[in-house]
């Protein structure tokens, strides 16, 4: 008998299987249309009158090899979701789709099923669906128990809802910020490099997912929020920079509480103050420009949502103009 596919490394049953389960999650987050060669959704035309589809992509990088290393796997589909749909509210756009591409040595169906649990999480946290994805078996590419993740979000916001509002961001407008959940996915070269692997309670937070911001974003938005900044790799000034008008730049104070794993990294690895704060997030996941005559607005939404901000500095004309 000749050689089969399985004999290649590629098991499609398993593929098959691993939709199958997929498909079976009953949830809101999972499109009934998964299985099929593309996925969709429908656009509310009265709702919006100006309609602006935005989308993203972003991956989950080297944390994955954290989760390898504890074999704990139902967070890092979280953190995908995260990063693309974190992003996408930073145009004020709501997210309404997910999709996701998994690639992999040999599919575990144990290991795939706890990251697409973490997916589903995710997009329920995020009030978006998963509407496709692609699994790709490619034994000769990857070891038999490597895999990487990427994710891919689109959003729906109406044209003159666009962010960042850049004629409303001005010299003393004020900068607020919304705490991470520790250091979400984006540094962990530095971090796995600087902190000792041996360590389970270091391990453990290191998986933390990322903070999902969706919710508290629409319930603040109202409140005069004229940007926002995700805060990933580059940290927090050059993010906040990527949103102000040219000629303007971040000034931060840095004097909130920055949680414990970050002083871990910067003492284990000898790590300066500059560079923590050009990888890491420090402890503020997502960063606000609120007008300035909006602030009390602005704080009441956060009281009566229940949501921490805090004040973290302001824009300034910049240094060189």
């Amino acid at each position: 008998m000749g050689k089969t596919y399985r004999d290649a490394g590629v098991d499609i049953e398993k593929g098959d299987r691993f939709v199958e389960f997929i498909k079976s999650l009953r949830t809101k987050a999972v499109s009934s249309e998964i299985g099929g060669f593309s996925g969709g959704f429908e656009i509310d035309t009265k709702k919006y009158r100006h309609p602006v589809i935005l989308t993203t992509t972003d991956g989950v990088g080297t944390k994955l090899m954290i989760a390898q290393k504890l074999g704990v796997y139902d967070t890092v589909g979280i953190d995908l979701v995260a990063m693309c749909v974190n992003d996408l509210i930073t145009g004020g756009a709501q997210p309404v789709s997910f999709l996701d591409y998994i690639a992999c040595g040999r599919i575990n169906e144990s290991v795939l099923r706890d990251i697409v649990r973490g997916i589903v999480e995710g997009c329920e946290q995020a009030d978006c669906t998963l509407s496709g994805g692609e699994t790709a078996e490619m034994p000769d590419m990857y070891g038999t128990d490597d895999l990487d993740l990427a994710g891919f979000a689109v959003g729906i916001v109406e044209k003159e809802s666009l962010l960042p509002a850049l004629d409303k961001i001005a010299e003393g407008t004020p900068l607020y910020g919304l705490k991470s959940s520790g250091i979400h996915s984006n540094g962990f070269s530095l971090a796995r490099k600087a902190l000792p692997l041996d360590n389970e309670k270091i391990m453990r937070e290191l998986l933390v997912p990322t903070k999902i911001y969706v919710k508290d974003f629409f319930a603040l938005a109202k409140g005069g929020v004229a940007g926002a900044a995700h805060i990933t790799g580059g940290g927090l000034e050059a993010n906040i920079q990527r949103i102000l008008p040219a000629g303007m730049e971040p000034a931060l104070d840095f004097a909130w509480e920055v949680p414990w794993i970050f002083r871990e990294i910067q003492k284990q690895g000898d790590v300066s103050d500059q560079e923590m704060r050009r990888v890491f997030n420090l402890g503020i996941g997502m960063a606000l420009a609120v007008c300035s005559e909006y602030t009390a607005r602005f704080e009441e939404a956060a009281r009566s949502a229940g949501i921490e901000v805090v004040k973290i500095g302001s824009v300034i004309r910049g240094k060189t103009t």
